[in-house]
């Protein structure tokens, strides 16, 4: 099964969006952890909506282009990681490893973990 592990943070506070030399450190032993664990499919950061963020919203079959800063929206997703293990609550022990690191360097943060849908999930029941 794939989880993705999505963090956010408050735009609002632009010293979240540049970690320092220690969360980067504590960032790097975890994301080395579980490749060497064999379940990081991939993990990146994502750069505030105040840099080169564009947002592009259907309503009634129109799209609207956004170019960012998002001012309505307080928190964005920070960043992510793409889990392969074994069911939710191992994905759930590395969410909890993940937020580990956001509480050693005092930062309140919220962490979504979503099952990703493989192509079986939309297959018609046989």
């Amino acid at each position: 099964m794939r989880f993705m592990v999505m963090h956010k943070l408050d735009e609002n506070r632009p010293e979240l969006w540049q970690p320092d030399e220690a969360f980067m450190a504590r960032m790097g032993a975890f994301m080395g952890e579980a490749n060497q664990a064999g379940v990081l499919l991939a993990g990146e950061g994502l750069r505030p909506s105040s840099v080169d963020a564009g947002r592009i919203t259907v309503t009634g079959g129109k799209a609207t282009v956004t170019d960012g800063p998002f001012a309505e929206t307080k928190e964005l997703i920070a960043g992510f990681a793409l889990l392969q293990v074994r069911d939710k609550a191992e994905a759930m022990h590395w969410a909890q490893k993940f937020t580990d690191i956001f509480i050693a360097a005092d930062i309140d943060v919220e962490v979504d973990v979503r099952r990703v849908t493989e192509w079986e999930d939309l297959a018609p029941p046989a």
